[in-house]
């Protein structure tokens, strides 16, 4: 076997090592090592912010959903269920007048301040919520009637969700006070004290109110 041959196996060998080796620390080692610490360290985030009602996984604190009946409208939209506390509208459907989520196309209207269409749709919800909750329009807060840029916003204000009080013990036959509890209970503050705005995740409050209408 002359030089060049041999120099050529060896670096062969020499490549081969090197991807065993390191297909074993950055493939295996290492993916296993980060999973341990984050299940460790960091259970609830790495798993997705999971919640769960009854023992199952009823969503993520991350993301929201829609609680609709099995109705729809005139036009083929879900109806909102007035039982359940309703999160914010949501661009992220077929068209930018869709309140249902969809974690598929999740996203903004990108519509402009001035834009007609969005201009439309937000008078168009304000008129809605307003009816929906049985408040005067000027009552309806702006989280109401603008969608997250995400789409799948899972926090409301907390004026919204005291503007949905009323209808939700109502719809459930339960005590005004008691529902109302529930928002203060379920009212996070500012991150940090000066980070964001107060909020109630939707989802949380949604399964507390479930417990509340079965004790």
């Amino acid at each position: 076997m002359n030089n060049s041959l041999r120099g050529t196996v060896r670096l062969l060998g020499a490549g081969l090592r090197a991807m065993l080796v390191l297909t074993l620390v950055c493939g295996v080692i290492y993916p296993l090592a980060v999973t341990g610490i984050a299940q460790t360290a960091f259970h609830d985030k790495a798993n997705g912010s999971e919640v769960k009602a009854d023992g199952r996984p009823a969503g993520s604190s991350l993301l929201g959903q829609t609680y609709t009946l099995d109705k729809k409208d005139k036009d083929g939209n879900p109806l909102p269920d007035p039982k359940y506390f309703q999160p914010r509208p949501s661009a992220a459907g077929p068209n930018t007048e869709n309140t249902q989520y969809s974690l598929i196309v999740s996203g903004a209207s990108n519509l402009a301040a001035d834009s007609k269409v969005l201009l439309a749709s937000v008078e168009q919800r304000r008129k809605d919520v307003a009816e929906f909750n049985g408040v005067s329009p000027a009552a309806v807060p702006p989280d109401a009637l603008t969608a997250s840029a995400s789409g799948v916003d899972p926090d409301i204000s907390p004026a919204y969700a005291k503007l949905q009080a009323e209808r939700v013990a109502k719809a459930n036959h339960l005590p005004k006070d008691k529902v109302a509890d529930l928002v203060a209970d379920h009212t996070e503050g500012r991150i940090a004290g000066f980070l964001g705005d107060p909020r109630v995740n939707v989802l949380e409050l949604n399964i507390a109110l479930q417990k509340l209408t079965k004790s």
